[in-house]
């Protein structure tokens, strides 16, 4: 299975909010999309984690430091 950017899981995400939001939604269904999101905002925090790690800041010399 590929692993999925960022801005993918952020557009599946936008998907499963607009269909929450459908007044003919049934509650087993909106249970399921409410699981679904909650995983996939669990990806977007790992993956903006692994980001924060890997990003580095300079400090007045230019020598880099982990963030």
């Amino acid at each position: 299975m590929e692993e999925k950017t960022l801005e993918e899981v952020f557009s599946q995400l936008d998907t499963v909010i607009q269909d929450m939001e459908r007044e003919d939604i049934s509650l087993e269904e909106s249970f399921r999309l409410y699981h679904e999101g909650m995983q996939m905002l669990k990806v977007c925090n790992e993956k903006i984690d692994t980001v924060e790690k890997k990003m580095l800041i300079l400090d007045e010399e230019g020598t880099e430091h982990e963030f």
